[in-house]
């Protein structure tokens, strides 16, 4: 994980201290700072952190009642895994919200924000040519939110970084062992030209594809696991069985 700081001058000072905490721990989950069943120990957040421990238990405590974490006193505090039925229903509401949010952000993106995008996706595959995965992750989502965020449609966003939350340390297993890939050209690009030529129906099919084809290796991936898992649970019961 790595280091977070509450610090002077950081034009946070008017807010709560557990709201502060909040939003940099919500920030690492949507960055896939935090991978999952990563165990998170208040003490250590909070010397981090440079704060105390009762807001960064509240912090824990809202980003659990989000689905984000999960608590079992006295055992642990860690990141969420999802299962692939959850990333499977989280998919399928981003293919709905971001294609919207993509469309409304069209009329208030210009040339210089979509030169901004386009070298924070060169950014990306850079990163994923040198195998610095953690770069590839974090750009990844600067280059989509990068464009939601423009939408001028705030609960929209706030609606989709609640999505990001839960699904951004799963990502984190897109590397090396579901690696993205796609039919044809990276879907940023198309996402890229869509906004040049300013076509509302390309940029939303485009982000729908990166979506489909981006998480096809990771849905994959998931359902493998799951299926050994299960294999691993029956060979246990028989085995007790015989005990």
């Amino acid at each position: 994980m790595s280091e977070i700081t509450v610090g002077a001058g950081t034009g946070d000072e008017a807010l709560p201290l557990s709201e502060i905490v909040y939003a940099k721990l919500r920030k690492s989950l949507m960055r896939a700072e935090l991978k999952p069943h990563e165990r998170l120990k208040v003490r250590d957040l909070a010397q981090k952190m440079g704060t105390s421990e009762t807001p960064v238990r509240e912090a824990l405590f809202q980003l659990a009642h989000e689905g984000a974490i999960e608590i079992r006193p006295r055992y642990y505090i860690r990141v969420r895994r999802l299962t692939l039925a959850e990333y499977t229903e989280i998919r399928d509401i981003r293919l709905q919200l971001e294609p919207l949010a993509g469309e409304r952000a069209l009329p208030h993106i210009d040339d210089a924000m979509i030169d901004d995008l386009a070298a924070t996706h060169e950014a990306l595959v850079a990163a994923e040519a040198s195998g610095d995965w953690q770069t590839a992750l974090q750009t990844n989502f600067d280059f989509h939110f990068g464009l939601y965020t423009r939408s001028g449609m705030p609960t929209l966003t706030e609606v989709l970084e609640g999505l990001w939350i839960r699904i951004g340390p799963l990502l984190s297993e897109l590397y090396p062992d579901a690696h993205p890939t796609y039919s044809e050209r990276h879907q940023h690009l198309n996402v890229l030209d869509a906004l040049r030529a300013r076509d509302a129906y390309a940029l939303r099919e485009s982000i729908r594809m990166d979506l489909m084809e981006g998480g096809r290796n990771l849905r994959r991936h998931l359902m493998e696991l799951e299926q050994a898992e299960a294999a691993q649970t029956v060979t246990r019961r028989r085995r007790q069985g015989r005990g």
